[in-house]
């Protein structure tokens, strides 16, 4: 089966769906507002750098990186943190160099929003390649819906993008605090069929649009927070895990597929790495579910370790008695 067609067995991406649930893509005539001018000119400026040969691109996302990287001190504390806490085994050389390439990915990442929102299927197609999808393929002949399972790299919105441009996708959308912004993110991940719920609408219609035949994306290494988490491995740390995984794979009969999307500058080409479905997933346990999915998560960014995203405080929430470690 070829996931890039739409065949009988793959529904329409409107079916199932709630129209007052899905993210509203429209324009908006407030987003003209003075308050968002500078917006405006800041994606003025990307759509320009995305215009720009790839090597050019490479050049600027690496001096930018650099940077950031010198001038934000906090983030830069808290991604050294991360990878010290765990690389233990690396030279302290080899975790510089990632903390390094991590903040110019990082740049890399803002720059190619771009490439997403303005290129066409050709060029997206030509930059962001697949490896892997003969794993994707195995879930769908055994009629198994898919969860691609991530982790928060630089790469997240060009593998959104592959993916979405072969199989019908449904997902969640968290806000942010600019809605301009917003609006472009949500526009460039909807334009090819990708479904979008807004925030308050729960898990419902995505489980929904999942059993009817959608794939969805789910991050699951996010700290939520003690209310919503339990603490399991990762990293060989104590991290506050939201257990989640193993019940969505059992409610939806999905294949949970790891997932991740590195940059090759020698290429200038995205791969979205796309591993086999997890074995023996779910356990039925949430402890047991949650040890396999951190594993899991620790594979893919292994792949590419400097294109996760070290500035997040992981380890922010800390089992009782433990030390603030930022």
């Amino acid at each position: 089966m070829n996931p890039a067609n739409n065949s009988p067995d793959l529904p329409s991406v409107e079916k199932g769906a709630k129209s007052s649930l899905i993210y509203d893509t429209r324009f908006k005539s407030h987003y003209l507002l003075p308050k968002y001018w500078s917006t405006w000119i800041l994606v003025l400026l990307l759509f320009v750098v995305s215009r720009l040969p790839a090597s050019v691109q490479d050049t600027l996302s690496n001096k930018l990186g650099d940077l950031m990287r010198n001038s934000n001190k906090k983030r830069q504390h808290i991604a050294r943190t991360n990878i010290e806490l765990c690389f233990p085994e690396l030279e302290a050389a080899k975790k510089e160099a990632i903390l390094k390439n991590c903040f110019q990915h990082y740049v890399r990442s803002m720059l190619h929003y771009g490439l997403i929102w303005w290129g066409s299927k050709t060029q997206l197609k030509k930059r962001i390649l697949i490896v892997g999808e003969e794993n994707i393929e195995r879930s769908l002949a055994n009629n198994r819906a898919i969860i691609f399972m991530t982790a928060h790299s630089m790469g997240l919105e060009a593998a959104v993008s592959a993916i979405t441009m072969r199989l019908p996708i449904t997902g969640p959308f968290n806000p942010m605090k600019n809605k301009l912004i917003d609006w472009f993110v949500a526009k460039g991940r909807a334009r090819h069929g990708t479904l979008i719920y807004t925030r308050d609408s729960g898990l419902r219609p995505i489980i929904k649009d999942v059993r009817a035949g959608c794939a969805m994306f789910y991050l699951p290494d996010e700290d939520l927070g003690k209310e919503r988490c339990i603490f399991a491995p990762f990293f060989g740390q104590q991290k506050a895990s939201v257990p989640v995984l193993g019940r969505l794979s059992k409610t939806c009969k999905a294949d949970i597929l790891p997932c991740i999307s590195c940059y090759d500058e020698e290429t200038r080409q995205y791969q979205v790495h796309v591993l086999p479905a997890i074995k023996d997933f779910p356990q039925g346990d949430d402890f047991e579910d949650t040890v396999l999915m951190n594993q899991s998560l620790e594979s893919i960014i292994r792949i590419c370790p400097s294109q996760y995203l070290w500035i997040m405080k992981m380890f922010k929430t800390r089992p009782d008695g433990a030390a603030n470690l930022y």
